[in-house]
């Protein structure tokens, strides 16, 4: 029988059963005496970020049209966020809603994994097969750990404007030059600076523990959400200068992609994604 495009409620209801029936079922494994289901973790150095870096940007290479098609997507929400904080009232959430949104960076970069993943396999890649994680048996997983990084964004928010109001605020800055002059001027705006920094690091931290392999993982096996996030902790666990030298070398790129008004992640983002990807086949056995 031919297949058809379904309802998008019965569609959506589907996959939100899915990501319970993997919750469920990966709880029940875990919670388990036998934990041999569990992937191996292996010692990854820093010549492998290196090597990994080497082949995400080879996957560019080879692949350049299509990646750059479906990273676009991540310049133009940046731009709308960047937009969005221009707002007066937006301000002091500025540049943590920029650098907040690297949090979500694997999100955007789920695509990306498929594309190399495919690649590696000898097959031949169009960009449309950076949408067949829509078909993979792990989307409601997939779906759900996006989900719990976009609340965790929100969460920083939350907190980068805790953050504002107990130093600068709880005033509204009359312009964005005000405001930058105010937290680069004043011992209120560096302590701003300071404490923001040391919280944004803990949220970044926390990511980085959860999705640093979770993502290819759940696209390349059949494992649930809990058995991804565990095995994503147990690689950082086991690589802490390692992933932390990975987590560093993300942010940096980030930063740099974002200065020409977020143009350069265009190019930046593909090779991380790829090279995310072969970061896992080194990190998992």
């Amino acid at each position: 029988m031919a297949k058809t495009i379904g309802n998008p409620i019965s569609w959506a209801a589907r996959n939100i059963g899915a990501t319970g029936d993997h919750i469920a079922e990966s709880v029940n494994r875990i919670g388990s005496a036998d934990t041999r289901h569990l992937p191996k973790v292996q010692t990854v150095t820093m010549q492998d970020l290196k090597d990994c870096l080497r082949a995400g940007y080879d996957d560019f290479l080879e692949t350049r049209a299509d990646a750059i098609f479906v990273v676009l997507i991540y310049p133009i929400a940046g731009l709308l966020m960047f937009g969005f904080g221009l707002n007066r009232n937006m301000v002091p959430l500025l540049a943590p809603l920029i650098m907040g949104f690297a949090l979500i960076g694997p999100v955007a970069a789920v695509g990306l994994y498929e594309i190399s993943r495919k690649r590696e396999m000898g097959k031949e890649v169009h960009w449309l097969d950076a949408f067949g994680v829509f078909r993979s048996p792990s989307f409601g997983a997939i779906l759900a750990l996006g989900f719990y990084l976009v609340m965790l964004l929100l969460i920083w928010l939350m907190a980068a404007q805790s953050i504002f109001a107990h130093t600068i605020g709880p005033d509204v800055p009359t312009s964005l030059g005000a405001f930058l002059r105010e937290v680069f001027t004043t011992s209120a705006g560096w302590t701003m600076i300071l404490f923001g920094n040391a919280v944004g690091f803990l949220f970044a931290l926390i990511a980085l523990a959860i999705s640093v392999v979770s993502f290819p993982l759940l696209l390349d096996r059949p494992v649930g959400l809990p058995v991804a996030v565990v095995t994503s902790v147990r690689v950082l666990r086991q690589n802490p200068g390692v992933i932390l030298a990975w987590g560093f070398i993300v942010a940096a790129l980030l930063i740099i992609g974002a200065i020409p008004m977020l143009l350069g992640l265009i190019v930046v983002m593909p090779v991380l994604g790829h090279a995310t990807w072969h970061l896992y086949r080194r990190a998992v056995a």
